[in-house]
């Protein structure tokens, strides 16, 4: 999927809205702390970290999407943001400097082709006694990227088989639940569609 092509218009009212949920129930399932470093993996134009903005003492946002990274920068510029950056890095590619005491990560997770990587190196990432936080689709049956021909990622994933993998990498403490449902149209047909938080602590 050509992220770039999105980056302008993506910041519609149902993610935006969705957005706002989805940071509540990051809230929710680990602790907050003002002296925390964060990462988000797959930004996109930074509306989860926008609203945990006052939560952490620094954000760093990643994605590989170019217009994704100039949306989030044009913001950090207009609003005079100053414990946040945005970096296009390819993760399995480019090694990150840093690391943090939260990770999070929305909606991102489905398009990673190699889950068990992924979440190693976010393990490798995070400081001892600290957290990731992954929210993404329930097992749905292919509709969801249907009309999307260069999908390559997950249908969703079971919440179950998501938790062995974070126990198998070393994470403690997993839990998980499904804590949002909502529809998505496509081609005049509404698809019902369902997303499941799921944390781990290092």
């Amino acid at each position: 999927m050509n992220f770039d092509k999105y980056a302008k218009e993506w910041d519609n009212e149902a993610r935006i809205n969705r957005a706002s949920l989805i940071v509540e129930e990051i809230k929710k399932a680990i602790p907050l702390d003002k002296s925390y470093s964060a990462m988000e993996f797959g930004c996109g134009t930074g509306l989860i970290s926008f609203n945990l903005q006052n939560e952490f003492k620094r954000i760093t946002l990643v994605d590989a999407s170019e217009g994704m990274i100039e949306v989030v920068n044009s913001k950090i510029n207009r609003y005079k943001v100053d414990n946040m950056k945005a970096k296009k890095l390819d993760i399995f590619k480019e090694p990150l400097k840093e690391k943090y005491d939260v990770i999070y990560t929305s909606m991102v997770l489905h398009h990673i082709e190699d889950t068990k990587k992924i979440v190693k190196i976010f393990y490798d990432y995070l400081n001892e006694g600290g957290y990731l936080c992954i929210v993404d689709l329930n097992t749905e049956d292919g509709s969801f990227h249907a009309s999307e021909k260069d999908f390559h990622g997950h249908n969703g994933f079971d919440q179950e088989e998501f938790k062995k993998i974070l126990m198998s990498t070393g994470f403690k403490k997993t839990e998980s639940k499904t804590f949002f449902e909502d529809k998505k149209n496509m081609a005049g047909k509404d698809i019902e569609y369902s997303l499941f938080i799921l944390k781990g602590e290092k």
